[in-house]
């Protein structure tokens, strides 16, 4: 996955290369590519993702080199990611990100008996894992991090992601999008 995610920090450093460091571009058509290229891009099948330290730096460290990048800063000068991210009203990626995978789960848990993503959900393994594997199955996984994020017991989580406006209402909790309200 780490590797995957690598080839998508490289293309969307070429579109960072040879696109946004034009002086001709307004800052309205930088954006349009960030929020139509660069991201789509950088967060194709962030779903499934198993966000470590590791990732989400270098997630953060790609998205903030082309913001500062479209504003004409650099390192050197020293202004806070927040505060470029405030001037152009961008969401955080690692944000956006957290919000597609809930929204997965939720798909998941409501996918009829039959459909493979939802089997392979509800799986748990029968084998015994080679040593060094972790032991838990994708269920056990996403019910921790839903307990994390959202405060969701994983026992009332299956019941919860079935109630629309509950989990909507949950998914407001997490910090809002720029420009939304």
């Amino acid at each position: 996955m780490e590797r995957e995610i690598d080839r998508y920090i490289d293309a969307v450093a070429a579109v960072m290369r040879y696109v946004v460091v034009k002086k001709e571009l307004s800052l309205k058509a930088k954006l349009s590519i960030y929020q139509s290229i660069y991201v789509p891009t950088l967060t194709y099948g962030h779903e499934l993702w198993d966000m470590t330290e590791r990732t989400r730096s270098q997630i953060q460290a790609a998205e903030m080199s082309f913001l500062r990048r479209v504003v004409g800063r650099s390192l050197r000068n020293r202004v806070r990611s927040s505060v470029t991210q405030e001037e152009l009203g961008v969401e955080l990626l690692l944000l956006h990100i957290k919000r597609g995978q809930l929204r997965w789960l939720r798909h998941l848990f409501r996918m009829p008996l039959g459909c493979l993503p939802g089997e392979v959900f509800q799986a748990s393994p029968t084998v015994k894992r080679p040593q060094g594997r972790f032991r838990t199955c994708w269920r056990d996984y996403i019910s921790r991090l839903t307990w994390e994020r959202l405060g969701i017991p994983p026992e009332d989580l299956e019941e919860v992601s079935r109630e629309r406006e509950v989990w909507a209402s949950l998914l407001r909790l997490l910090p809002p999008r720029p420009g939304s309200g």
